[in-house]
């Protein structure tokens, strides 16, 4: 059994996958870090601070306070703003992800060899004969 599980587990199609898995984990936070460290400050300074994050609609009517933290100790909230970043975070990063994928396809495109012209036809080879030996008399 253990002798099985060792030919599973070292097939190529596993050990691709776990690669895979961890380099995507590892750009998942490259990503996350560039949403939340270079973008969002962006975002932040063009709509002027705007942080959607503590908006929230009070489900109780015992909720009085002014933060998205404090109020949900008060009480129900219906915490849309942080709904609403999260979202956009998503967007974001899914944007980023896509833009990044679609470099790497531009790459690989160009990388990739042009096709080999077609093989000439027969009469354009023998044409090509008929030429030689006439360069040649």
């Amino acid at each position: 059994m253990l002798k099985e599980f060792r030919e599973f587990a070292m097939k190529g199609n596993v050990v691709d996958l776990a690669v895979g898995v961890i380099i995507g984990a590892a750009f998942g936070a490259i990503v996350t870090s560039m949403v939340g460290d270079i973008i969002m400050p962006i975002v932040g300074a063009v709509t002027g601070g705007l942080d959607f994050s503590n908006y929230f609609t009070p489900l109780s009517k015992s909720v009085t306070a002014t933060s998205l933290a404090e109020a949900k100790k008060q009480g129900a909230v219906l915490a849309w703003g942080s709904f609403l970043t999260v979202t956009l975070n998503f967007i974001i990063v899914a944007f980023v992800l896509f833009m990044a994928i679609r470099a790497m396809n531009r790459l690989k495109r160009r990388d990739e060899a042009a096709p080999a012209p077609p093989k000439p036809t027969q009469e354009v080879e023998l044409l090509g004969e008929i030429r030689d030996l006439l360069k040649k008399n």
